[in-house]
């Protein structure tokens, strides 16, 4: 089960790089659906059978899979926008980035202290570097829909290392984060349909330009 683990993990780190790379939003939305969706089957394979899991596993399905890219997508088609142009770091280069923060992520994980049934897994690092990548969009994309997306691979790293700790994490604080997470990207949907109504553009570094007239 756990070599099972750790090639979902690879493919979630694979995903990372698809996000990192592309320009097209629909794209980027669907790839984070999958993580979601392949984040959600993996407390099945590291953890005995319980309803705890079952409600994790049903609430990630839920809000990762469906119930969040489909407020992404509205998002995208109110917005009328179907690719990030001109982002402030280049694509190329944030390809570089993620496969520097993912080998560092590595290294940083073979120096920490862990469990000995958590060594030589694959949680900790993907957990890092799902977290770099995730504050890498979030830095390196205008749109504030990317920026969302952004927030959706950082929430998806401090998923995959609470899944570490998911024996001792009482159900009210899992479904605290993922209602965050989803009240966040709600929030987000607003403010992207109104600027998107207000101004001609929903690029964020437009925004710091604005004042009172």
């Amino acid at each position: 089960m756990n070599a099972l683990a750790d090639q979902f993990l690879v493919l979630s780190l694979l995903i990372n790089f698809v996000v990192l790379g592309t320009s097209r939003l629909a794209f980027s939305v669907r790839a984070v659906a999958l993580q979601g969706i392949v984040l959600a089957v993996l407390p099945t394979l590291v953890h005995p059978f319980s309803w705890h899991l079952v409600l994790i596993v049903a609430g990630m399905l839920a809000a990762k899979g469906v119930v969040i890219p489909v407020m992404i997508m509205r998002a995208v088609r109110k917005a009328k926008i179907q690719r990030e142009f001109d982002p402030f770091i280049g694509y190329i280069s944030s390809l570089v980035l993620g496969a520097l923060f993912t080998s560092l992520a590595f290294v940083f994980a073979e120096k920490l202290p862990l469990a000995p049934e958590h060594e030589g897994l694959l949680f900790v690092p993907a957990s890092i570097a799902t977290l770099m990548c995730g504050f890498l969009v979030l830095m390196a994309r205008r749109k504030a829909i990317s920026q969302v997306i952004g927030y959706l691979l950082l929430e998806n790293g401090i998923f995959i290392f609470g899944l570490l700790l998911a024996d001792a994490m009482p159900l009210m604080v899992e479904a605290g984060a993922l209602l965050d997470l989803l009240v966040g990207v709600f929030v987000m949907g607003i403010v992207i349909n109104h600027i998107s109504r207000e101004f001609s553009s929903i690029d964020t570094s437009r925004l710091s330009a604005l004042r009172e007239e």
